[in-house]
């Protein structure tokens, strides 16, 4: 591994719920899935502010109950999308804490910091979760790290891509590259499972997480991993199951208790808390039991809930999963009976009934258990950062093609949307068509682009347009040439094209449309920094504040053992009765108001300067006590 964190990239599973981070151990010639300061190897995407400090990951997740209304989660299902959207409309409805609409409808979560209200840009709350996983690395690495390929969802689309990018920036990490999630998972497989594959294999990847769900169908021959097509939802997930059963419940309690908790933010917080872990339970049980004590007014909340119930609750969003994995195979043109391996990824694909189906689409084939669901993804994306980083020895040289979700085209005529990409394509690629003028005389056209698969350009998603000028007066019919270019991280650009007697005129489109602009990206930089800054003052205050309460403790617990109490002399005991008033002062103040972190600092390194001939001869009093 190299030394200098330029030349060290990680590979971070940015997830809806959970996120995982990992590194090629040069070493080792492997991948380590890196633990968190908890030796967990999942880490919450959870952010929370109170007034004193910022918290994420478990410290985040672990205080939501009592403060819903300040801890941000889901911001994966937020990113890139409108704050008009119609899915984060219902989901605004079960989220505690506030979203609103900022500029160009971009969402902006709403919570307060130091008593203040703060409003957050959703790419910086994904930032804030990168620079965890960055610090987790770090802290296994013992140096800086820069380098990142991060992984998506392999139905974001192009602005959700480009914000997670945006994410990255924002976190201090140079993105190298932006892979599909699926097909991280299939390099984990393939690398763990299929090493030195001669024959072509047809591997079908199941990716159910905590909010996103995405299949893809990839062959594996050797070292080359080629995407065959891919299908997906990006709202569909583990945390739509939890909130199946929230609605089941607020219901069960309302109808034998008589109250709504519909709108109480805390009881919901601590219901859904107690619904995820019977959901997890549901998938090695048959039955559990959901508790909750004192939710709502004093009442306790105690139901039961069967696997079969459970079921019943999600049963559309379980078949909608089967009916996507056919439209993959249909995309690939690939019958079933084809598939040589299916691969489970994702939390969510432990739970028995997803499998049951999965397995009865493929006609009982087994499924395939074997490598980590919650690791996988982090896994490839590793691999993926230590073949860019170059240099490493024995980094496993394969060979990745990847596909384009969606199609992508432009407007023509009244409504309609060519398609210059069709969805499934191969990338990266390039590819140019070409096109007409429509009216006479016309010295610049509008170039719009588009991304969906309605026939309709308005029914699609509009990523931007460009204006090409510079073209003659001539009657319509005048060719014109688009060139459409996805490069590896599947961002797009368009260009256009007018060539008469050796003349050209070109524009590039990169999609700023509800992007952050740079301006927007460097205050948003520095804010990070700031809160790096206030998280470390925290820290120091706290440790501070922890030396001296310690140095009470000992110097009062000295004071009433009656033998070392006999051992020192009253000058000694005066010195500490005195010490620990002082201290006691300082505490109190710096609970009750701002205390510089400095004051406090100064007063233990005296205490240590003073006392260090009294500490030393009560540690040896109490050794030999």
């Amino acid at each position: 591994m190299a030394k200098n964190g330029e030349g060290c990239a990680i590979g971070i599973d940015l997830g809806t719920t959970y996120s995982c981070v990992a590194v090629w151990k040069e070493t080792e010639d492997r991948i380590e899935i890196i633990q968190n300061e908890q030796g967990n190897k999942i880490t919450p995407s959870f952010v929370a502010f109170t007034d004193d400090q910022r918290l994420i990951g478990d410290a985040a997740k672990n205080q939501a109950a009592t403060n819903p209304e300040n801890t941000v989660f889901d911001a994966k299902r937020l990113i890139g999308r409108k704050h008009s959207d119609p899915i984060i409309k219902n989901d605004m409805m079960l989220w505690p804490f506030k979203v609103i609409a900022g500029v160009d409808d971009k969402p902006m979560i709403v919570v307060k910091y130091h008593g203040k209200e703060k409003h957050l840009f959703v790419e910086e709350i994904s930032s804030m979760v990168l620079t965890k996983m960055r610090e987790i690395a770090e802290a296994y690495l013992e140096s800086p790290v820069k380098n990142a390929v991060i992984t998506v969802p392999a139905y974001f689309n192009d602005s959700q891509r480009k914000a997670t990018i945006d994410a990255g920036t924002i976190a201090g990490l140079n993105v190298m590259r932006i892979i599909n999630e699926p097909t991280a998972a299939a390099i984990a497989y393939g690398l763990e499972k299929r090493t030195n594959c001669e024959e072509e294999r047809s591997i079908f990847i199941f990716d159910l997480g905590g909010g996103t769900f995405d299949v893809s169908l990839l062959t594996i021959k050797g070292k080359d991993f080629k995407v065959q097509a891919t299908a997906g939802n990006t709202h569909l997930g583990g945390e739509d199951f939890d909130n199946r059963m929230v609605e089941y419940f607020v219901e069960e309690f309302k109808r034998k208790s008589k109250l709504d908790i519909a709108g109480n933010s805390k009881a919901l917080r601590r219901l859904r808390s107690a619904c995820e872990r019977a959901k997890r339970t549901l998938s090695w049980t048959t039955c559990t039991t959901v508790e909750v004590d004192s939710l709502f007014q004093g009442i306790d909340f105690c139901f039961s809930i069967t696997r079969a119930r459970f079921e019943e609750l999600n049963m559309n969003m379980f078949r909608e999963c089967i009916e996507t994995v056919d439209k993959c195979l249909n995309d690939a043109k690939m019958d079933k009976s084809s598939v040589h391996d299916v691969v489970l990824v994702g939390g969510s694909s432990r739970i028995p009934k997803v499998q049951e189906l999965l397995q009865d689409f493929f006609k009982g084939k087994d499924l395939c258990k074997s490598i980590n669901p919650d690791e996988a993804v982090a896994y490839g994306a590793a691999v993926q950062a230590a073949l860019l980083s170059g240099g490493i020895k024995n980094v496993p040289n394969l060979v990745l093609s990847d596909v384009t979700p969606l199609s992508l085209g432009i407007l023509v005529q009244v409504d309609i949307m060519s398609v210059v990409i069709p969805r499934n394509t191969t990338t990266p690629v390039k590819k140019t068509e070409g096109y007409t003028t429509d009216r006479d005389n016309l010295s610049r056209v509008l170039i719009e682009v588009y991304e969906g698969e309605r026939a309709r350009a308005s029914d699609n998603s509009l990523l931007g347009s460009f204006v090409l000028s510079g073209i003659p007066p001539t009657p319509r019919g005048h060719p014109l040439d688009v060139c459409f270019a996805i490069d590896e991280n599947g961002i797009l650009s368009v260009s256009a094209k007018e060539k008469t007697n050796g003349s050209k005129n070109e524009i590039t489109i990169t999609n700023d449309k509800g992007r952050l602009s740079t301006e927007e990206i460097k205050r948003l930089i520095q804010e990070a920094q700031r809160f790096q800054a206030e998280d470390k003052k925290f820290l120091r205050k706290a440790n501070a504040m922890n030396s001296l309460d310690d140095y009470i403790y000992k110097m009062k617990k000295s004071l009433k053992n009656d033998y070392i109490n006999s051992k020192l002399s009253s000058e000694e005991k005066e010195k500490i009765s005195s010490a620990i008033t002082k201290a006691t002062n300082l505490l109190d103040a710096g609970n009750n108001k701002p205390v510089e972190i400095e004051v406090l600092e100064d007063y233990v390194k005296e205490l240590e300067s003073m006392f260090k001939p009294i500490v030393g001869k009560i540690d040896l009093l109490f050794a030999f006590y």
